[in-house]
């Protein structure tokens, strides 16, 4: 079963850190482009940050760009999000899923978008 469980939101002061992890089962990482999404209340799924799936090249949304980094570990199948400086905007669920285009698609091969991992930035 191809499968992708984000983790590791939380509360964070604005200014805060966290790391989001997306673990995949299933198949392999770097066979794929990785992307990062969110979801804040009343808002459209939009993209945050990429990971290409042969060269690991990466990209950001502009409202990111600088404080979120996007990384991968290929022995752990694992894509990460490092989010620092924080800020109340960026209150959201977060997503992972194997591609990097717009947050309306899912493969369908992979069934459909999962839980996402709440990330609250309030002081």
């Amino acid at each position: 079963q191809l499968r992708l469980v984000e983790s590791g939101g939380g509360l964070v002061q604005p200014g805060g850190s966290l790391r989001l992890s997306c673990a995949a089962s299933g198949f392999t990482l770097d066979s794929y482009g990785i992307g990062w999404f969110r979801q804040a209340p009343g808002k459209e799924r939009e993209g945050v940050a990429c990971i290409s799936g042969s060269r690991g090249r990466t990209t950001y949304a502009a409202s990111v760009k600088g404080r979120f980094s996007i990384s991968r570990d290929n022995a752990k199948n694992t894509v990460y999000l490092q989010m620092t400086t924080l800020k109340p905007e960026d209150t959201a669920v977060y997503y992972c899923a194997p591609h990097c285009g717009s947050g309306a698609y899912y493969p369908p091969e992979f069934g459909s978008w999962g839980q996402g991992t709440q990330v609250t930035v309030s002081s």
